[in-house]
Formats: C-alpha cells, structure tokens, sequence
C-alpha cells in the first residue's frame, strides 16, 4: 500500500468515528483523568468491530499472499498509531499483525503510549501474542515507569491463562517483582500484579504454594 493510498484509509477511518461520538463516554474518561488530544468516546466493542471490518476490507484488496495482507495491515498500523487521537491508537492495536511487530517497534510503541487505558488495549489485543511477548513482559516489568510495568503483568497473566509456566529463572523474577509491585503506591500497577500473581497461581498447586508464599512476604491475602 503506498503512502498516498494508507494517508487516504486514515483520512477515511477519522472521518467514521463522527458516526461513533458519544459525548458522554468521552467527558467520563475527561473526569477520570483520560485526556487525549482527540477522543470520540467510541466503545471498544465498536472498535473491535470497525477494526474486523478494516481488515476484511484489506483481504478484498490483496490477493496475492498472506505476506502482502500483514503489510498492508501493518503500515495502516503505523500510521493510525501516529495519530494522537484515542480511537486511532486503540485501532492500531487491534489491526497490527503481531509476527511483523519487530520488538524494538514495540518498544518505540510502549514510550509513546498515553494513558493507562491504551497500554491496556495494546496487552489484551496486541503484546500478548507477539512472538517474543514472554521476554517483553519481563523486561517492562523491570521498567522504572508504571504503564510498561502494567503491561507486562497484563502479558503476562494472558500467557498464564493459555498454560505457559515460566522457568525458575523467570519464576523468581516474576515473584521478585510481583512483590515489589503489591508493596508500591501505583494503584493499577498493583491491579495488574495481584492479577497476575493469581493467573501464576492458577498453572498447578506448585505454582499455587510459590505464589502463596511470596505475597505473605507483603502482608496481603487474595488467594
């Protein structure tokens, strides 16, 4: 897809998202402090639909290969992310192939993220099922900064969830930070992490004891 003809679909999914206003939803998130440059307040139900609707959109245009499909998806990926308007960047999350996301876009990705809610959107519909989301997990876990942190532990519990068990390197890495986490002051932070310790817990009564015993280092008791 040249530029001109990505420049054009961008041009025409900010124009769709008038349809979507919902002015209520969007001063909500004002007051719970989402600022975005642009926001629409459209539902992530709707965007999970107009993103389905963008990439079967795409299927119709290319014909030749499942290569060509992912690059066209990816470059319209790119650009809808430089937009500095929530629903782009939600979208974005939604439509980019996650076998053609290089981590160091990844990483250009999760510096640019702006709120809380997108690095959330980006874990559930993107990170979780890069090929690489194991190590990308742990390493923005080890992060100074919180909303990499959340996505990590977001990655994380959905790999939990699917059966992958850390090694006992990872393990102890794992519970090391989990805790750090449980004892800090970043209230979604902690959010991510008690979901996470409780997806880790989930995996078999081993995981379930280590998880155990690591959180009575902190004083709390969810499990």
């Amino acid at each position: 897809m040249d530029t001109q003809t990505i420049d054009q679909k961008v041009k025409e999914i900010k124009q769709s998202f008038r349809q979507m206003m919902d002015g209520a939803t969007a001063q909500s998130m004002r007051q719970k402090g989402l600022d975005y440059h642009l926001n629409w307040g459209a539902t992530i139900p709707r965007l999970r639909e107009m993103a389905d609707e963008i990439v079967h959109s795409s299927q119709c245009m290319v014909h030749s290969s499942d290569s060509a499909l992912s690059t066209m998806n990816y470059e319209l990926a790119i650009a809808l992310w430089k937009e500095n308007i929530r629903e782009c960047k939600i979208l974005a999350t939604m439509i980019m192939p996650p076998k053609e996301m290089l981590p160091e876009v990844a990483d250009i990705w999760m510096e640019q993220t702006p709120t809380l809610e997108i690095a959330e959107q980006a874990a559930f519909n993107l990170y979780q099922h890069l090929p690489y989301a194991a190590d990308k997990a742990f390493e923005w876990l080890a992060s100074p900064n919180d909303l990499p942190q959340v996505c990590g532990y977001h990655i994380l519990s959905r790999l939990f969830m699917r059966g992958q068990e850390p090694n006992e390197r990872g393990i102890n890495e794992f519970l090391d930070q989990a805790i750090a986490a449980l004892q800090g002051n970043n209230a979604a932070v902690r959010k991510a992490a008690i979901q996470s310790v409780i997806r880790f817990s989930e995996l078999s009564l081993v995981h379930e004891r280590l998880a155990k015993s690591a959180i009575r280092q902190t004083g709390l008791d969810f499990l």
